[in-house]
């Protein structure tokens, strides 16, 4: 009996030797990714590019074009096993002129307003829009109020974002819906035209851009709609408590055109020991054209490409197939999400697991995760490998919009997850622009998503890889 007690204590100080050692060189190649993203690294040159050469990337544009270009170039320089163009049909909505809009304040007095006409919208008349406004806080009044109260008037759609919530995108979530639909929802009740506060927790001067939708509407019933400055929302609510008869005047000069043809770009190391597993890291190539996209989502895109740079030059051979992918038009219809997914189920292609970064390149704190429980529980034991880098959150929840199509079955879909309470100060705005990024917090996202990647590769999540994960590298 006390031999084989022995052997049992002898047996158990063998695997923890084992899984000290298997840490301590997690540890070691995880230091080496932030090593050469700080010291080393390339995401900040290219975001440079892609901002201030290139510039705001709407669906559709020259721009857009400019930036499948260039970081199909940057790609195929890293010595990458495949570099490809996807091509995907995508819609092209153009700005036109600059917005212009004001409140009539009084007889021959008038207070100009900062606004945007929403992604999507249609024009106002070549004249421009000119009627009394109704204020509601949501979609939710416009049944209260009725026809007889909307009919022939402005919108103004005022339902702030939570500023008690410390998850911001929760607070956008709770408010985003006035955005995407206030015009649909409005025009049912006769309305001329939508005013929507800007998804913003700050008071400032810079409306934000955004996506909307008429869903079936007939285009005959269609209406404009702008989104407003903070400033100048607190304003006009305030005036319309003693000024109830006020007019808004707004002209939006944009159009919808034909589907044109753009690409999702692919760059692949091939798996050394599982080929056909592949593994997906990614951003999107698009922005709203008011800034020039830096935070959304040129931080996202730049941090996915140094994740293959930085396996390359740390030697790190992937086990699975690693994939970077730029998603096309993320901002006004996720078709290339849509159409990456599409292909991969057309093929029979397995993915086991996507992480994406569309959050800003702040600080990185963390990772949202859709798993499963066991799946969930395996990631969790790999926290303590983070912690040194200040990264403590690993909780289930959203990861992305354009890996979204790949849910299904045993993949595992995983978010960068950055501080979040700057972001909504730059979102869809003209001041997202390079300047508001911090080079080391970006090379810190970027050294976190590799090191993330570099976890999943070696050790995955099935039954298959867990008798080989001590013995691996």
């Amino acid at each position: 009996m006390k031999s084989f007690k022995s052997l049992l204590i002898l047996l158990f100080l063998s695997f923890s030797v084992v899984a000290q050692d298997q840490s301590d060189k997690d540890s070691l190649n995880i230091r080496n990714f932030y090593d050469m993203s700080l010291l080393h690294g390339k995401s900040y040159d290219w975001l440079d590019y892609l901002s201030n050469e290139i510039g705001g990337r709407l669906s559709g544009s020259y721009e857009a074009q400019q930036a499948v270009e260039y970081t199909k170039s940057e790609l195929e320089k890293l010595g990458l096993d495949k570099v490809w163009l996807q091509p995907v049909m995508v819609p092209k909505w153009v700005r036109g002129e600059r917005e212009f809009g004001y409140i009539q304040t009084g007889p021959g007095s008038t207070r100009n307003i900062n606004i945007t006409a929403l992604g999507g919208s249609v024009a106002t008349p070549q004249g421009g829009t000119r009627a009394k406004v109704i204020e509601v806080q949501g979609i939710e009044d416009l049944a209260e109020y009725g026809r007889k109260n909307i009919e022939g008037k402005i919108v103004f759609f005022n339902r702030p974002m939570r500023a008690d919530l410390i998850n911001t995108f929760e607070a956008y979530g709770g408010a985003v819906d006035q955005r995407h639909d206030g015009a649909k929802e409005a025009a049912k009740y006769g309305a001329v035209g939508v005013i929507v506060r800007s998804m913003n927790l700050r008071l400032d001067d810079y409306p934000h851009a955004g996506n909307m939708s008429y869903g079936d509407l007939p285009k005959s019933e269609r209406i404009p709609a702008a989104a407003i400055s903070t400033n100048d929302v607190e304003y006009l609510s305030g005036l319309l408590k003693i000024q109830k008869d006020l007019e808004l005047y707004f002209k939006l000069n944009c159009k919808q055109l034909d589907d044109v043809q753009s690409y999702n770009v692919i760059g692949e190391i091939t798996g050394s020991e599982h080929p056909e597993k592949i593994m997906v890291v990614g951003g999107h190539l698009d922005s709203w054209d008011l800034g020039d996209g830096s935070h959304d989502d040129g931080a996202g895109v730049v941090q996915s490409m140094e994740v293959l740079r930085l396996f390359k030059e740390t030697g790190y051979k992937p086990k699975n197939t690693i994939r970077v992918v730029l998603f096309m038009n993320e901002e006004n219809g996720l078709r290339g999400g849509k159409k990456y997914a599409e292909v991969a189920k057309e093929k029979g292609e397995n993915h086991v697991f996507a992480l994406e970064s569309d959050s800003g390149g702040f600080t990185p704190r963390g990772f949202g995760f859709e798993a499963n429980d066991a799946q969930f529980e395996k990631i969790q034991s790999w926290k303590p490998l983070f912690e040194p880098y200040l990264i403590h959150y690993f909780e289930r929840g959203e990861s992305g919009a354009d890996i979204g199509p790949l849910k299904g079955g045993n993949t595992v879909l995983a978010g960068l997850k950055p501080d979040s309470q700057r972001y909504f100060d730059y979102h869809h705005t003209a001041i997202d622009t390079f300047d508001k990024v911090s080079k080391r917090e970006l090379e810190l996202g970027a050294a976190t998503m590799a090191s993330l990647m570099y976890l999943v590769d070696k050790y995955g999540f099935d039954n298959s890889h867990k008798a080989d994960s001590a013995s691996s590298q």
